[in-house]
């Protein structure tokens, strides 16, 4: 099994963070799954609505690429899912949002879900998914961490002490959520989680800590396998129907070309 995970950070800028999602997802990886790792460039960087429907046209397009290099799942490992209902309908193999998943598998682990996100500005796009995702009413409370990608490189480099710091931060952050009634704890991107999630069986307070990247993987092995089984695969009636041909041509050349005046 071959799986695509495409980040939306650059992975020269952010070299020992791909580093270490390649080195630890490959190593949680089952039997004969192999995980490449992709950056997104100019990548994530003005966090906005304008970004986010950029980088979400660009991920579309690396899917739909990634069913003519042989793939047999995609991973957007990109927290807030944009474009991911579009991806799914382009293409046949499983798509997996790395929010979607982690979401839907936090709601079994607990009634209330707390989300700590990498900035203030994701609040209401998370509280918007969730809608998306059937979970607004599971959510008890998000909050942002004011951090930028480049700010996890230290500790990702090997910094204990910027990690430590790093940690603390996100417990404070966390805490008073918990103390409101929230049964489970999501670091809304793959950073965060992968970052803080060495711990196993991390907790704060009684709330179990999420881990997005194994959650994401899995359920994208998950996929392969019940398609490979029993041949399921999305609803292609409204919810997924398949873009035509010409539909995917079209919108591939527009993101090979841009805008053409003429």
């Amino acid at each position: 099994m071959r799986i695509l995970w495409l980040s939306f950070v650059d992975a020269a800028q952010n070299a020992p963070y791909f580093e270490r999602l390649s080195s630890y997802l490959n190593g949680i990886a089952a039997p004969g799954t192999t995980v490449d790792v992709a950056g997104t460039s100019p990548p994530d960087r003005d966090f906005g609505r304008l970004t986010e429907f950029r980088c979400a046209a660009l991920a579309i397009d690396r899917c739909i690429e990634a069913v003519g290099q042989g793939y047999d799942a995609f991973v957007m490992g990109h927290f807030q899912d944009p474009g991911l209902y579009e991806a799914r309908s382009a293409v046949r193999i499983p798509v997996v949002g790395a929010g979607e998943a982690t979401l839907h598998f936090a709601a079994q682990l607990g009634r209330r879900l707390a989300l700590v996100s990498i900035d203030p500005v994701f609040e209401v796009y998370h509280y918007e998914q969730a809608e998306r995702y059937g979970l607004r009413d599971r959510i008890s409370g998000v909050i942002g961490l004011g951090f930028l990608p480049s700010d996890f490189n230290p500790a990702f480099a090997g910094d204990e002490a910027a990690l430590a710091r790093m940690r603390a931060i996100f417990d404070e952050k966390a805490a008073p959520l918990v103390a409101a009634g929230a049964d489970v704890v999501i670091p809304a991107g793959v950073l965060p989680a992968l970052l803080l999630c060495r711990q196993r069986g991390y907790k704060i307070g009684h709330a179990p800590v999420v881990n997005c990247a194994a959650v994401a993987l899995k359920t994208a092995e998950m996929a392969v396998a019940l398609r490979e089984l029993e041949g399921l695969e999305p609803s292609r009636g409204p919810s997924f129907a398949l873009a035509p041909e010409r539909a995917v041509a079209d919108f591939r050349k527009f993101v090979a070309r841009g805008r053409q005046d003429d």
